[in-house]
């Protein structure tokens, strides 16, 4: 059975919270989060009734011993070599969970590329750019905010490569 999404005023989270101090447009989407879920992402798109395709999960990955922001479609994964190369370095391996949530201030399954404790290097993965919006995590499990890739890129400093797989 599918989750009903519910629309929330902005607000209440760094990432909400930098998208109303930058004047940028977005919408926030809430649903109620299923702890026991295989895919915050893929629930995500289910519970709002997205496309797979335009919902982005916010992964932290470690490229030289830096770790970087990877923003990919919940529909496919990482390629790790693609990020790497994507920021000028040789090895990425997935960060490690804790480091991933200390450096950002956000739990695993929440973590936005928006309002990080420490801003990060981020790479979007260059399909965002078909579309009008994406929905990326707005700081939360459950709650999933709504904006243009090119405002996405702007206020994260994102560069934009083709770091997916299908």
């Amino acid at each position: 059975m599918a989750k009903k999404a519910r629309k929330q005023q902005p607000g209440g989270t760094p990432a909400t919270v930098a998208l109303t101090t930058a004047g940028t447009a977005f919408t926030v989407h809430a649903y109620d989060h299923d702890p026991s879920a295989p895919s915050y992402g893929e629930e995500a798109a289910e519970a709002l009734g997205v496309s797979a395709d335009r919902v982005f999960k916010t992964l932290v990955a470690e490229v030289d011993g830096e770790l970087v922001v990877a923003v990919v479609p919940v529909a496919g994964s990482l390629d790790l070599k693609a990020l790497a190369s994507a920021v000028g370095g040789k090895r990425a391996a997935m960060a490690d969970p804790a480091a991933a949530e200390r450096t950002t201030g956000y739990v695993r399954g929440g973590i936005s590329p928006l309002g990080q404790r420490r801003r990060l290097r981020t790479v979007l993965d260059a399909s965002a750019g078909s579309h009008a919006t994406i929905c990326v995590s707005a700081g939360r499990r459950g709650l999933e905010v709504e904006l243009s890739p090119a405002d996405l890129a702007t206020l994260t400093g994102a560069s934009l490569a083709p770091i997916g797989r299908a």
